[in-house]
């Protein structure tokens, strides 16, 4: 079973199961998404919401590489993807930094931070994904993507 407070895939049920160890550097971030994708492309959710799924999940982890690990490649970043019989996804980025409370990172929308460089990564995984959860003081990050009422659902 592939658990995480709120939402529950039984192994029975999965599609997809991927568990991958990535250095702690940004250029391992590409082509473990590029690998990922084209896993699920053929047995998640649908087809519209690919992109989504992987702006959310680059940009996830982007912040683990950057923020937890440093940028440094000794550092791991892990990451698991499971997707149910429904087309549901679940994906999963942990790193092994300090940890941050998402309460206080300031919103990319107002004031100075119209112009900021930074900061817009977790705004953009909470808007594009549908449930999204910090976990284990902010070096876990679940994110889920249901398929839609109405949208085609792969077979």
């Amino acid at each position: 079973m592939v658990e995480t407070p709120g939402y529950e895939f039984t192994r029975d049920d999965l599609r997809v199961l991927i568990e991958v160890s990535i250095p702690g550097h940004p250029t391992a971030i590409s082509p473990v998404v590029d690998q990922i994708m084209s896993h699920v492309s053929a047995s998640c959710g649908s087809e519209s919401e690919h992109d989504t799924v992987e702006l959310a999940l680059r940009e996830a982890l982007a912040n683990a590489v950057r923020h937890g690990c440093k940028n440094d490649p000794s550092k791991n970043v892990q990451c698991t993807v499971a997707c149910d019989s429904q087309g549901d996804m679940l994906i999963v980025v942990r790193d092994s930094g300090k940890g941050f409370k998402p309460a206080e990172v300031p919103s990319p929308l107002v004031g100075e931070n119209l112009y900021s460089h930074h900061g817009r990564g977790i705004f953009l995984i909470n808007q594009l994904m549908d449930e999204v959860r910090f976990e284990r003081g902010g070096t876990e990050i679940h994110m889920v993507k249901r398929v839609r009422p109405g949208s085609p659902q792969q077979d």
